[in-house]
């Protein structure tokens, strides 16, 4: 599971931003400032997606919009759906907080690097439990996982009774900085909402989330958004251009989450301006490119003086020619945006969709049982699923 970066009772005081509620997030009075690139202003949604579909047991599609409709609430048996992992697009550490726990600001971003969830309606039995199952070994499947604990809260805040069994097809790293384990959560809170009729709102399953992970709230949102508090306030963003190709990288080993914390020196932390850097970035991708210059991660300095190997991972990813490589959250995985340029490989491979077999066999003796997975950004709209 994905370890929590920070796991404090959310605040109540929130308050709500009228384009954000289209996605159920919430943002700061901060969101409020002028910005050239606000949300909601003259930008619509540009996904062509159509929205997904449910199983009624009869081998028809249910639309997600039938329990709006003012029709009887439709009882949905099974759902699968997708559990995208995320990136931190810039991570700013600004401080420790009086409450022990610290200060940030990042810009979120949803990848299609994704686990797969199927979620099955239990018999209405008042001896049933939730139960879950998930085909890699040490994923735990007690009420410690956060797809468990979801189920729990959000029964405790709808009064629903029903119980599920769920199957975790495991895909997204875990100690890798992915928010894999958050967006479980996120995914199985939004799944039962529609499976029970959607009791909830958007707006409230995100503060369902932030009650038991600061990270869940994001997957709640558009899938671009910017972070701030202990990473549960959110401003929800227009999408950013998808790159031309980007991969994500994590060598066979992860790093304590809290040592990385223990580890930070703050004389070393970046200055630069987190609200700078998000404009930066905003700017550059509505012309087709993030600019590499705004992408910073204050924890990777601590993170390499942790385990000096991470440092050597992207010196040498750098090598290959990407525009970006960057630590993601607290680590250990990179992504990397770009093309790797074939002759610094050292090969004749151009085709990107081979690229990741590339990157394996090179890194492979340095970093034996490296993960590489090729992926792009991806975002939803409001009543509809990440694909």
């Amino acid at each position: 599971m994905e370890p929590m970066l920070y796991d404090s009772p959310m605040r109540r005081s929130r308050v709500v931003d009228r384009h954000a509620c289209a996605f159920g997030v919430a943002s700061s009075p901060a969101s409020h400032r002028s910005r050239r690139f606000r949300p909601g202003e003259g930008r619509t949604c540009q996904l062509s997606r159509m929205a997904p579909h449910r199983s009624d047991g009869t081998g028809m599609g249910v639309s997600m919009a039938a329990a709006d409709s003012g029709k009887e609430a439709v009882v949905i048996p099974v759902l699968s759906l997708a559990s995208p992992a995320k990136i931190n697009v810039f991570l700013r550490i600004l401080g420790k907080r009086p409450d022990g726990f610290h200060e940030l600001a990042s810009l979120f971003q949803a990848v299609s690097l994704q686990d797969n969830l199927h979620f099955e309606r239990k018999d209405d039995d008042d001896t049933a439990r939730d139960s879950m199952e998930c085909n890699v070994a040490g994923i735990p499947t007690d009420d410690s996982n956060l797809i468990l604990k979801a189920l729990a809260v959000f029964r405790e805040r709808t009064g629903c009774t029903q119980k599920f069994h769920v199957k975790l097809d495991k895909r997204v790293p875990f100690e890798a900085g992915l928010g894999g384990g958050s967006a479980n959560a996120a995914t199985t809170l939004w799944a039962v909402n529609e499976m029970c009729g959607r009791p909830a709102t958007d707006e409230q399953l995100a503060e369902f989330g932030a009650q038991f992970g600061s990270d869940i709230s994001f997957f709640l949102s558009s899938g671009t958004a910017y972070c701030t508090g202990r990473g549960e306030i959110l401003r929800s963003l227009p999408p950013l251009t998808k790159p031309s190709a980007m991969f994500i990288v994590k060598p066979n080993f992860g790093l304590s989450t809290g040592k990385v914390f223990q580890t930070m020196d703050y004389e070393r932390l970046s200055k630069r301006d987190p609200e700078l850097l998000l404009n930066e970035i905003m700017e550059s991708a509505n012309e087709g490119l993030i600019s590499p210059a705004a992408c910073l991660n204050d924890l990777e300095e601590p993170s390499f003086r942790l385990e000096p190997k991470m440092g050597e991972l992207k010196t040498k990813l750098a090598s290959f020619g990407f525009d970006i490589v960057l630590m993601s959250g607290s680590g250990t995985s990179f992504f990397c945006i770009g093309r790797p340029h074939a002759l610094l490989l050292g090969t004749g491979e151009r085709d990107p969709r081979n690229m990741s077999d590339v990157l394996r066999t090179i890194l492979g003796p340095a970093f034996p049982g490296v993960f590489v997975e090729q992926c792009t950004f991806v975002n939803r709209c409001a009543g509809q699923w990440y694909a």
